[in-house]
């Protein structure tokens, strides 16, 4: 029974990597968390518990590109799957809208929020670095509304939310959307260097 029990448990845990749609090389193991100032390894310590999902915190880590915000946020996926069990979901922002755009357009978009929301946390990258018209915004905070404290979204963003009209170009729209995700949240500030550019000058000086 204890066999047949770990091997249903691998089974559920293989599925949910397989439908999460994380990157599989972006993994805790491959993340060098001697980069991150002290204050962020703290609170990446504390979300690996877990327990974020069960309290329907949102996750906002911020920084320049190439700072290890999307690696970092998947990473924390991962573990969320493979130590918790919880069923995650990685996506590009502009994919998620352009899904949404088109659920909207089929009259099916309170179908494809049921079906969202089976998820623990969903994972949204790079929220902002693609300007949204305002029918792609308006799906967008549609979708943020719909997991206000019901279940975690992750975000990834270049933008501070100082610049965040940018894209829901409306202030009155902004300030909902921020305090929607703030108001239950850990964010991470990742004002870092790029890793790949550090890489890259460490490759050339060989």
């Amino acid at each position: 029974m204890e066999r047949e029990h770990e091997v249903r448990r691998e089974n559920r845990i293989a599925r949910f990597l397989r439908t999460s749609h994380l990157p599989v090389e972006k993994t805790l193991a491959s993340f060098d968390r001697d980069r991150l100032p002290k204050k962020v390894n703290h609170l990446l310590s504390t979300l690996l518990d877990g327990g974020f999902t069960d309290r329907c915190e949102n996750v906002l880590a911020f920084g320049n590109p190439g700072s290890g915000k999307t690696h970092l946020l998947c990473a924390i996926g991962q573990e969320m799957i493979q130590q918790h069990g919880k069923r995650i979901l990685f996506t590009p922002c502009n994919l998620m809208v352009q899904n949404l755009l088109i659920a909207k357009r089929d009259l099916k978009l309170s179908r494809i929020l049921k079906s969202l929301s089976r998820y623990d946390a969903i994972i949204i990258d790079d929220i902002g670095y693609v300007q949204q018209s305002r029918e792609e915004m308006e799906v967008l905070f549609t979708l943020l509304a719909d997991r206000y404290e019901r279940t975690s979204i992750m975000i990834t963003s270049n933008l501070p939310f100082s610049k965040w009209e940018q894209i829901f170009k409306d202030p009155m729209t902004t300030a909902a959307a921020i305090d929607r995700l703030v108001h239950h949240s850990v964010i991470l500030e990742l004002n870092l260097p790029s890793y790949r550019l550090e890489k890259s000058k460490e490759t050339k000086a060989k």
